[in-house]
C-alpha cells in the first residue's frame, strides 16, 4: 500500500551534530535521504565501496568535493557522484541548505572515511 511521506512522518536522524536526515524512502535497493545542514556545516570526506548518489540541491548553495573537483551546486541544481569516488558536502554559505541525497544501494553501512 503507497502512502504519502514528508519530513512530517518520516523517520528523522541527527548527523554531525546539527544536520538532520529524514529517510523519505528506506527499501534494500534505494534510498532518498531529505537533509537540512546549517551553515558552516559539513560532512567528513569519504566514499562508499558499494553506492552510488545523486546529490539534489532543494534550497541554498553546497560545495561539493568531487575526487578533487571543487563544484559549487545551488536550487535546482544536482550533481551524480559514482561508488568508490571520493566526496565531501560543505555548506559555506550563511543560508541553511536543504537537499536531497539519493542513493542505490543505500550508502548507511557502506562509507570509508577518507584522510587527508
Amino acid at each position: 500500500m503507497s502512502h504519502v511521506v514528508s519530513t512530517e512522518n518520516a523517520k528523522h536522524y541527527t548527523w554531525g551534530e546539527v544536520c538532520d536526515g529524514w529517510h523519505l524512502v528506506a527499501t534494500d535497493a534505494l534510498s532518498v535521504i531529505q537533509e537540512r545542514v546549517p551553515a558552516g556545516a559539513q560532512e567528513v570526506k569519504h566514499f562508499h565501496h558499494f553506492a552510488q548518489q545523486f546529490f539534489y540541491i532543494l534550497e541554498g548553495e553546497a560545495c561539493l568535493d568531487v575526487d578533487g573537483e571543487i563544484l559549487t551546486l545551488r536550487s535546482g541544481q544536482g550533481v551524480h557522484v559514482s561508488a568508490n569516488t571520493p566526496h565531501q558536502l560543505k555548506n559555506i554559505s550563511n543560508e541553511v541548505l536543504t537537499m536531497l541525497v539519493i542513493s542505490t544501494p543505500p550508502s548507511h553501512g557502506d562509507r570509508t572515511v577518507v584522510s587527508d
